[in-house]
């Protein structure tokens, strides 16, 4: 007799590599395509260059100075945002932490301030501040949230049984957290790091302001004096292969694990661990830092204000700045959370170098100081396509160049804890790819997206050097306005418009956090 057929199920192949749709493999190479720009230009202008010459410019003191200070300052900086980050996503929504509805934003509103405003905000509290150790303390203050945010988002979606199970079988807290928590928040706290080490290889305001030298301020440099010189396209070239560094060392740490599960867990929230006589020591810790971030900055903007009076407060030009950034920041992070889904999925679905390699270009690009990605479009839009120079279009489209990795950090963590095995399910019941997509996929990723749109909305209303350089004619937002007094020495009449910038992007993320938790309990 031969025994019937075995009944066959939809497979959960989290580990399987899948092959892209027509749609995502397209959106992919024309984004893979438009972030080689400009790499193209660095490439071009070394080339035009000379191999001699090049190599003159790069085997200098200069440049061995510059790598010196520019390694020191990430291998410092990495590690106090990643305790930081971690530690202060981890007392919020893991304890019984008083007033948890307001730390959860306000850890998040450095973001808003931009570096170049908290560097001056301390060296006007501390003249004598400079050097590595000032751009260490700036930068740990401003870009902290970075780790922060994938980190809470990540924490608000385990399932806190497996912590509980942990507990009972004698653990304690600190031991549950660094052998069942911490593992599982590997790749939220890469990604936070890899945001974290791209930022402080572009920044350029944070460290001319407290007179400290890294590649991106000799960069900016040359290109003032010279606008595209030979030695500025030398030293793109060598932060390009630091942010190559930076990504190998990553994918190696992050390997190929997957962490999903199937469902959506216990549909509880895990049950906060109480901080008893540690209460106020912690309570203490977060307003410390909540002062250092925030208060400092707002303190000088608040005095810039005093001093000022209200004759600074021009209502007509602060509402059409406020009105032109929020339709660019709105606009541009729409638009990079969209595109970042089908490089998310290339990245987690598919695996060998071309995943890694797609993923990788974007954080590559976004490494680049905003002057030389601007510099790459003003060529390529000059000589190819002169009606898109000064368009909305381009400064949006440099907006998505800069910014993806924001977006793609978060939409990558959601994608890597949802199990393939629902999506395949879903299509083996009938649904269209795209009805899946909108069901399941967009559903059980909503919290990280939202995370990543709400980054990549603060980083576009605070960007300064791309937005100077490829505004339409008649474009001032919130940062450029600042920042065009603030040059002129006029700290007061800069003052409204760096209090509108704090203020935009606290109830903007509030909203964001609102959306993704609901979102999360469909």
């Amino acid at each position: 007799m031969v025994a019937p057929p075995r009944p066959t199920t939809p497979a959960i192949r989290s580990e399987k590599a899948a092959r892209p749709g027509p749609l995502v493999g397209a959106t992919v190479t024309v984004l893979v395509a438009a972030t080689l720009i400009p790499l193209g230009y660095v490439g071009w202008a070394t080339a035009s260059v000379g191999w001699t010459r090049a190599y003159e410019l790069v085997v200098r003191p200069r440049v061995a100075e510059l790598l010196f200070n520019t390694v020191a300052l990430v291998a410092i900086t990495l590690p106090l945002c990643v305790v930081i980050g971690v530690g202060v996503a981890w007392v919020v929504e893991r304890t019984d932490l008083a007033g948890r509805a307001v730390w959860r934003p306000l850890f998040v509103a450095p973001l808003a301030i931009p570096a170049f405003v908290n560097s001056y905000a301390w060296v006007g509290a501390v003249p004598s501040l400079n050097g590595l150790w000032a751009g260490v303390l700036i930068t740990t203050l401003s870009y902290f949230p970075f780790m922060y945010l994938p980190v809470a988002a990540t924490l608000r979606r385990l399932d806190p049984a497996v912590e509980e199970s942990a507990r009972t079988l004698g653990s304690h807290s600190v031991g549950v957290f660094f052998r069942v928590v911490l593992p599982q928040l590997r790749l939220a706290i890469l990604g936070g790091g890899l945001l974290v080490g791209v930022h402080l290889l572009a920044e350029f305001g944070a460290f001319a302001m407290v007179r400290f030298d890294t590649f991106t301020v000799a960069i900016f440099q040359q290109f003032q004096t010279t606008f595209d010189g030979a030695a500025g396209s030398m030293l793109a070239g060598v932060l390009v292969l630091l942010c190559l560094a930076l990504l190998v060392a990553e994918a190696v740490a992050r390997g190929n694990a997957r962490l999903a599960r199937i469902g959506s867990g216990a549909p509880r929230r895990a049950t906060p661990i109480t901080l008893g006589r540690n209460a106020i020591l912690v309570q203490a810790a977060l307003a410390g830092l909540a002062v250092l971030s925030l208060g400092v900055p707002i303190w000088t903007i608040l005095r810039w204000l005093s001093i000022g009076g209200a004759q600074v407060w021009n209502l007509d030009d602060i509402g059409t700045a406020l009105g032109q950034t929020i339709a660019l920041a709105g606009a541009a992070a729409v638009l990079t959370t969209v595109l970042a889904y089908p490089v998310a999925w290339v990245s987690v679905r598919s695996t060998g170098l071309l995943a890694r390699a797609v993923e990788g270009t974007n954080y590559i690009t976004s490494s680049l100081p905003g002057i030389v990605t601007a510099l790459a479009l003003v060529t390529v839009t000059i000589r190819v396509a002169p009606p898109l120079y000064q368009s909305v279009a381009l400064i949006v489209f440099a907006y998505v160049l800069l910014f993806m990795p924001r977006a793609l950090v978060n939409v990558r963590a959601g994608l890597a804890q949802m199990p393939v095995g629902l999506e395949e399910a879903s299509r083996s019941l009938g649904s269209s790819p795209s009805a899946t997509f909108v069901r399941i996929t967009l559903r059980l990723t909503a919290p990280a997206a939202a995370a990543g749109a709400s980054l990549v909305f603060v980083a576009v209303a605070t960007e300064l050097t791309a937005t100077l350089l490829l505004a339409p004619t008649g474009t001032r937002t919130l940062s450029m306005l600042f920042w065009a007094y603030s040059s002129e020495l006029d700290y007061a009449a800069a003052a409204p418009y760096a209090l509108v910038l704090v203020l935009l992007a606290i109830p903007v993320t509030v909203v964001l956090f609102r959306q993704s938790t609901k979102a999360a309990a469909l």
